[in-house]
């Protein structure tokens, strides 16, 4: 689906129903993205003259990151509610694999699509609003307090290392406060979701950064739930709300590019013929794996041995994925110019 260097591609911002009908297709007009037709789903996508996005910086990987989800919401606000979200930087190099990707994905995007009819995305992230009085409160905790007086009655001086202790103690205070708090806050919401999944926070001051799946019947009483922990935590916490949105956290549909050559290697470390099944493989695997399981041996290179085999199941499982995403079939084939064929997985992203 890539090319390394520089090319003209189709950049995929995400797949959606054709059920809008076409004044709402029509709209998309003057706005820079078009939509690719498979049935009764279209991928919008637009023309980008660009470099794999291996090559790009951290910079330039933030602005489109921001245009990304930009497009995604333009096109909700456009009235495209039931939108599944590409993995940023999907970018293939022609029409006909855009709909190869629409064609091996079309049961994955039909079942999600119904999964998502009625429902958003909320990311919600709570810091504090003063960061400063909190560790100023900590620090007069008498577990501290009492630190700090063996500190100084050690002739007074406050060694490196002391510091050093001290200010991991005070840090796992204030860890354990913020995730005492973030427990009583998912707590209190989980009743509005669907799901739950947490994001990494960014530095101290964050208590959480969580994404919620929830239907969207249930938005208005999700935002009634946060005013209350405002009230309830006297807003010494600040909780700042983003969405509705798409369901970025949960259902994002990633393209995964299989490599010949590792499967290739991965028939041969199975010891599979060149006409197998995914029960095959399974069998393949469980077979080899009784020979090299670290629980069975104590040498390294079968422990060495194990890994490989498991890479390999791992590869060939990605393999019969495909395989039955593109030609409905439990029997395939393992041969090099059959396995060209069938490179491209569609799925959820992990």
């Amino acid at each position: 689906m890539s090319i390394k260097g520089i090319y003209k591609g189709i950049y995929i911002y995400g797949i959606v129903p054709n059920f809008y009908g076409t004044t709402q297709f029509q709209s998309l007009e003057n706005s820079g993205v078009y939509a690719i037709t498979f049935q009764n789903i279209s991928a919008i996508v637009s023309d980008r003259e660009s470099t794999h996005i291996d090559y790009y910086d951290r910079e330039f990987l933030g602005y489109l990151l921001v245009h990304h989800q930009k497009t995604i919401e333009e096109l909700q606000d456009k009235g495209f509610t039931m939108i599944i979200p590409m993995r940023l930087g999907t970018i293939v190099s022609s029409k006909e694999e855009v709909i190869k990707i629409l064609t091996n994905g079309y049961d994955l995007i039909i079942d999600t699509l119904k999964k998502i009819e009625y429902l958003i995305e909320i990311d919600l992230v709570v810091t504090w609003v003063n960061f400063a009085g909190l560790l100023k409160n900590i620090a007069g905790l008498p577990d501290i307090e009492e630190m700090k007086n063996a500190i100084m009655n050690n002739n007074g001086i406050i060694r490196k290392v002391d510091e050093v202790k001290m200010g991991l103690f005070v840090q796992e205070k204030v860890d354990e406060k913020n995730k005492a708090i973030e427990l009583k806050i998912l707590d209190a919401l989980s009743p509005f979701g669907i799901d739950i999944r947490m994001h990494e926070v960014m530095n101290d001051e964050m208590v959480t950064n969580s994404a919620f799946l929830i239907n969207r019947n249930k938005h208005e009483k999700f935002e009634q739930a946060i005013h209350k922990l405002d009230e309830e935590y006297n807003s010494a916490l600040n909780f700042k709300l983003v969405g509705p949105l798409p369901c970025y956290s949960f259902y994002t549909l990633e393209v995964k590019e299989l490599n010949p050559e590792q499967i290739a290697q991965a028939k041969k470390e199975l010891g599979l013929r060149e006409e197998t099944s995914e029960s095959e493989i399974k069998k393949g695997y469980l077979n080899k794996a009784k020979l090299f399981h670290p629980d069975n041996s104590q040498n390294t290179d079968d422990s060495e041995n194990f890994n490989t085999i498991q890479n390999a199941y791992h590869i060939l499982l990605d393999y019969s994925a495909a395989v039955r995403q593109s030609l409905k079939e439990e029997y395939f084939s393992l041969a090099k110019e059959k396995v060209k064929e069938n490179l491209i997985l569609v799925k959820i992203k992990e």
